[in-house]
């Protein structure tokens, strides 16, 4: 089979433009650090996932145009221990985007033509997310929560794919309040590097939902070997990363296999941080005092912090 029809045939299972495939994430990362000859690889398997997934690196070689050693090299160089490491990933971002895919089919029949309802859907959806929030079990976790992260001295917050950006703007305001904290964002290889700089004395706020994947399994192998206390947000209450969590957050994400929505996760961490800033009042007004005195260095005139 040529390459271009090849590339044809798996076209259903092409995901360009999904942000959270697992395969993609690591080529972002480190596309720019591989060589010509790498690159066409990685254009080869991200084109032909599953053609990838049933053959040998001599077959795949045969493909391309080049040798089954580049082959080999290009998925190490990737972060995968070898070709099954990189078939596992393969078949995860194939069934990630399944699931996503199905959640929107799903979710499109329930609401059918009419925009209207639409937006009654998604509105139903987070009034059921804030009441599963205000149980006396969910307040009682985002207060222990709380305690938990008080008394470390930097909060590292977890989130790829749509959760990152949620990561970005907690760690905005975190540090607004008074709170050290950085982002973990990364994929593959990047992550480690993000990793070398957790420190004894920090704390985790991690987002992972449905299975546990690569990237968050090694991150908690790494806050345990620290034995750094970790908070993780999920809607899966029987997600096997529970174990390793110090503190479990059970936020829904929406209907069961219906399309996912962050709304309940955007106010529970929101309801998390004020938490924190009533645990250290004089620290959070202390940092936004000096945040508006540096906008009035930057602007010229006094603003309000927003």
């Amino acid at each position: 089979m040529s390459s271009t029809r090849t590339q044809a045939s798996n076209a259903s299972v092409d995901s360009r433009h999904n942000a959270s495939d697992p395969f993609r994430r690591r080529v972002a990362a480190l596309r720019e650090t591989l060589a010509p000859a790498s690159r066409r690889v990685v254009d080869f398997i991200d084109q032909n996932r599953l053609t990838v997934l049933a053959s040998s690196a001599a077959e795949m070689a045969a493909s391309i145009g080049t040798s089954d050693a580049t082959v080999v090299r290009t998925v190490q160089a990737l972060g995968f221990s070898g070709l099954d490491d990189l078939r596992r990933t393969l078949i995860s971002g194939i069934e990630d985007e399944s699931r996503a895919v199905d959640g929107l089919r799903r979710t499109l029949a329930d609401v059918g033509p009419d925009a209207a309802h639409a937006i009654d859907v998604v509105l139903e959806a987070h009034r059921d997310g804030l009441s599963a929030l205000q149980s006396d079990e969910t307040r009682e976790r985002i207060v222990a929560a709380a305690d938990m992260l008080h008394k470390v001295q930097r909060i590292n917050l977890f989130g790829i794919g749509p959760t990152a950006a949620l990561a970005r703007y907690a760690a905005v305001l975190l540090t607004r309040t008074g709170r050290r904290a950085r982002v973990l964002d990364a994929t593959g290889l990047a992550l480690a590097d993000q990793m070398l700089d957790l420190l004894p004395g920090d704390g985790l706020l991690v987002m992972a939902y449905t299975q546990p994947y690569r990237e968050v399994t090694a991150l908690f192998r790494e806050a345990k070997r620290l034995s750094l206390p970790a908070v993780l947000i999920t809607d899966s209450p029987d997600n096997k990363l529970a174990p390793l969590a110090g503190m479990i957050l059970p936020v829904p994400r929406g209907r069961a296999d219906r399309v996912a929505l962050h709304g309940a996760t955007f106010v529970a961490l929101e309801a998390l941080i004020l938490a924190l800033a009533a645990s250290a009042p004089d620290s959070a007004m202390t940092a936004l005092e000096r945040l508006n005195d540096l906008r009035t260095s930057v602007t010229g005139k006094r603003n309000n912090v927003g």
